[in-house]
């Protein structure tokens, strides 16, 4: 474990995971992103490193906290979720649309830390150097238009979380948890100086301004960046322009970007990975005696519908729960069936698959 009582620990982790390390365990579970997976590697390992020198010699650097930028199902979630298992750390994801400021109906911002510190088994030495990740933090962008009264859940919850993300000791009561009664009533002292705080969000619409700026720029703009992946070129003029407080984005001054997906990636996700979603489904008909095989044809129509669709591989489930809605309700009551063939006309014709029997 990363964080124990013996302070070797984080000397080892410095010693073993550098930012190469890092990215190479990001490479095993995660297709692509290779500039965003090196800015995430770097920063994490900065971070801890950070936390060494404070701890060992008492020298103060600045917490570099992270701000993800990526279309819908880029893998955002993913990368977060599996840095925090490379790096042996608890981690909570939350949902920035759930918090209001103080006085709303809705969750308060101390609640992350709260959730935090029970995920860590009421540790605090733990849980002041572990992750958290606020998803959907665009959701809670300044709004522009004023008619429907105060702003409740946009430019108040990010000023909520300023010194949250900076660093403030709270005083935390237990949740309350039948596994943990005695520390039901018991209330902790938790400071979020060291908590490394990342933010992600797919920012809708932004693309608008990040056009504009470039316009502005330049009168030329390469038709490559203004067709695909334009979330590449974001910059915090964007982000304040799209509703981020200048304050909040210098409280994340590391900024990630995803690029969309493309084919040949969602093939990839859709094939390769030990759990994939093909093997997965498989599973279900094997489990009856069934085999279930697509044509290279149809998995890569399964790709250009979720590239065109601009749903990422979060949306590559839906697809295939449509395509083999008829199998799956026809397979269990054919007892004689023996194999199922997936072709592109099943896609793309809503043809039946080809059914063989035993």
């Amino acid at each position: 474990m990363l964080y124990t009582k013996n302070k070797n620990n984080l000397i080892d982790f410095l010693n073993y995971l550098n930012p190469e390390r890092i990215k190479l365990e990001l490479d095993r579970y995660i297709v692509g992103q290779h500039e965003t997976k090196k800015i995430i590697s770097v920063g994490v390992y900065n971070h801890y490193k950070k936390l060494h020198l404070l701890r060992e010699k008492d020298i103060y650097l600045e917490k570099s906290n992270i701000l993800l930028i990526g279309p819908t199902g880029c893998g955002k979630t993913l990368m977060v979720k599996t840095l925090a298992k490379i790096i042996n750390i608890p981690i909570i994801v939350v949902d920035a649309t759930s918090f209001t400021e103080a006085g709303y109906v809705g969750d308060d911002v101390e609640s992350i830390v709260q959730k935090l510190l029970h995920e860590c088994d009421y540790d605090v030495e733990l849980a002041e150097r572990s992750i958290i990740y606020i998803d959907e933090i665009d959701k809670i962008a300044k709004k522009t238009d004023h008619t429907s009264g105060k702003d409740v859940s946009g430019e108040g919850v990010q000023q909520s979380l300023l010194k949250l993300i900076e660093g403030v000791v709270l005083n935390i009561t237990a949740l309350s948890d039948k596994k943990n009664q005695q520390q039901n009533s018991q209330n902790f002292n938790l400071d979020t100086t060291n908590i490394l705080f990342i933010a992600g969000g797919a920012f809708s619409g932004i693309e608008n301004f990040v056009f504009d700026r470039i316009s502005k720029e330049t009168s030329f703009i390469d038709k490559a960046v203004s067709t695909n992946n334009i979330l590449f070129e974001t910059n915090t003029e964007d982000l304040i322009n799209f509703g981020i407080i200048p304050e909040f984005l210098g409280r994340l001054p590391i900024l990630a970007k995803f690029k969309e997906l493309n084919e040949f990636e969602l093939i990839y996700i859709l094939t390769k990975p030990k759990n994939s979603l093909l093997k997965q489904f498989c599973y279900l008909f094997l489990i009856e005696g069934i085999e279930i095989k697509f044509t290279f044809d149809s998995i890569k129509e399964i790709a250009k519908i979720a590239v065109n669709k601009k749903i990422g591989a979060r949306g590559l489930k839906s697809i295939l729960e449509l395509i083999l809605l008829n199998s799956m309700f026809i397979f269990p009551s054919k007892k004689n069936l023996k194999l199922v063939i997936i072709y592109k006309e099943v896609i793309t014709e809503n043809k039946k698959p080809i059914f063989v029997y035993k």
